[in-house]
């Protein structure tokens, strides 16, 4: 990969993993069954690309553009995505395993996490509005000033957060899971 720009390809089986390679451009590619765990993708750009079955865990993403990437069946342990470049950020996330990732004060709207798990993952004023997390577990998972309005948490489980600080109007949650927004009371209910 030392090409600065590199459109309509496929990169499979690579292992990059803790290596620093940066300023490089991909458009329409796809990355299949690759190891990038603690790789530095800063400054990358990433349009409409997809990650298959890659291990991209604790990879570092400062100033990175992620535009309309998805991520299928992926390990992204770690990964802080607060750093990315916020102009145009779009990503879409199935089966893919983020626990512990970042994605504080950033921009995902209508972001899609789809049979994700997200453990212990912080969202910290992240803008989550008309987010979906579709069978996701988000069991640890933090909400503080986080904006999830118009959000479909009906799948989810084992989310807990207190609406008195973040913005839930019109969001979807489950009878089920609606508990999860009575977890601060510590109450028993039965």
């Amino acid at each position: 990969m030392k090409q600065a720009l590199r459109e309509n390809e496929l990169f499979e089986n690579l292992d990059y993993a803790s290596q620093g390679i940066t300023g490089r451009e991909f458009e329409e590619c796809t990355f299949r069954n690759c190891d990038f765990s603690n790789a530095n993708f800063s400054n990358f750009s990433f349009t409409d690309c997809a990650f298959e079955n890659c291990n991209l865990s604790n990879l570092r993403l400062s100033h990175a553009k992620l535009q309309d990437v998805r991520f299928t069946n992926c390990k992204l342990l770690g990964v802080d995505f607060s750093t990315c470049h916020d102009f145009l950020l779009s990503v879409q996330f199935t089966g893919c395993s983020l626990d512990l990732a970042f994605f504080g004060k950033r921009n995902f709207k209508k972001t899609v996490f789809d049979s994700c798990s997200i453990k212990e993952a912080n969202f910290t004023e992240t803008d989550l509005t008309e987010a979906a997390f579709l069978n996701c577990n988000l069991n640890g998972a933090v909400f503080q000033r986080t904006n999830l309005e118009k959000a479909n948490l009906l799948t989810a489980v084992n989310y807990a957060l207190d609406p008195e600080v973040n913005r839930i109007k019109k969001a979807k949650f489950s009878a089920q899971g609606a508990l999860g927004l009575l977890a601060k009371y510590d109450i028993v209910i039965k």
